[in-house]
């Protein structure tokens, strides 16, 4: 058994860790320390960052939610909203955090505020979509449920149409591979969702926010998000059509801040390394953006493929959280 959830659990949080000391640099900084990316060192202790705290957020309420009977949109919003918001007031959220997850959670924290009005829409960070993996492990969702929960998850942060697609297609990505698929086959079944979701907007699961941003329509809303994810898409394949290994990975699908070029760099890190996961993660880390993030969507991706075994032991047994990660990854992998 390739004990998949426990993969992707383990490798987001060993590629936050690896990119934890390096966000923020450039490559040369990076090298001046460590010359050769292929031996990058996982820092001792491993810590992460915001984005393995916020992935374990949502890991709780996907826990509580399921527990309570089929996912659905309340049963989703409530727990979530509540372990957002005590992340925010946390002793231990302060690993760099993104402002617009502080500005929302602070918002999610008043009751009376419906989380439609909490919603940043105007911002599509990628830290919506570094945190969205464990949907893509939970076993026997609809695509519907997939997408729409993905999508909610964002939107209680990151509201605009973007950030939306991009977290979409992340769990989508995750369930693929989890699933089966084969790297190479992955671009073409991204795009062929991005396609199929172009101009579907799901009141169900996302209410009116589409009303709070400044579109004509819900249908315009989705598709402007997915239409930058299409156009990353488009770069992604530019780059795998004439790959760079030895090349800092966001000089082609960009530097990971926003949630489009952190999805689009972090998947092109798996995909120049679909068959050795310390290297993928160690190109993700060893890069010029928003390192953390795209290392942490890279060592998802490829615990998704190739399970627990992708992660060396001395590194799982000095990551952070180690425990609460392997417990999720159990939980996922027995259902």
């Amino acid at each position: 058994m390739r004990k998949s959830a426990t993969g992707t659990m383990l490798g987001l949080a060993i590629g936050d860790a690896l990119g934890h000391r390096t966000e923020f640099d450039e490559i040369e900084q990076i090298a001046a320390w460590c010359p050769d990316w292929r031996e990058l060192p996982l820092p001792t202790p491993a810590l992460v960052t915001d984005d393995t705290q916020m992935t374990l957020a949502l890991a709780r309420a996907l826990r509580t939610a399921t527990e309570r009977g089929a996912l659905m949109p309340l049963r989703l919003e409530r727990p979530l909203r509540e372990e957002f918001v005590d992340w925010y007031h946390s002793p231990d959220n302060n690993r760099a955090p993104g402002m617009t997850c502080l500005k929302s959670c602070m918002r999610l924290s008043k009751p009376a505020l419906r989380w439609q009005q909490a919603s940043d829409v105007g911002s599509k960070g990628c830290g919506a979509n570094m945190r969205v993996a464990p949907i893509g492990l939970l076993p026997d969702l609809t695509n519907r449920q997939l997408s729409g929960a993905a999508q909610l998850q964002s939107a209680l942060t990151h509201g605009h149409p973007t950030a939306l697609a991009a977290s979409d297609l992340t769990a989508h990505t995750v369930r693929l591979l989890v699933e089966g698929a084969a790297p190479g086959e992955l671009p073409a079944l991204l795009r062929a969702h991005a396609d199929a979701s172009r101009t579907r907007y799901d009141e169900f699961w996302l209410g009116d926010l589409a009303a709070h941003a400044q579109d004509h329509s819900a249908e315009e809303f989705t598709a402007r998000g997915w239409d930058e994810c299409l156009f990353v898409l488009d770069r992604l394949d530019a780059a795998l059509a004439r790959p760079e290994p030895e090349a800092d990975p966001c000089q082609v699908t960009g530097e990971g801040w926003i949630a489009e070029e952190a999805f689009a760099t972090g998947l092109l890190c798996f995909l120049l390394f679909p068959d050795d996961p310390v290297a993928a993660v160690r190109r993700a880390a060893y890069s010029s953006g928003d390192s953390d993030s795209i290392a942490c969507l890279t060592g998802a991706f490829a615990g998704a493929h190739h399970g627990a075994a992708a992660w060396p032991q001395d590194w799982v047994r000095r990551i952070e959280h180690r425990d609460e990660l392997l417990a999720f990854g159990a939980l996922w992998d027995r259902t």
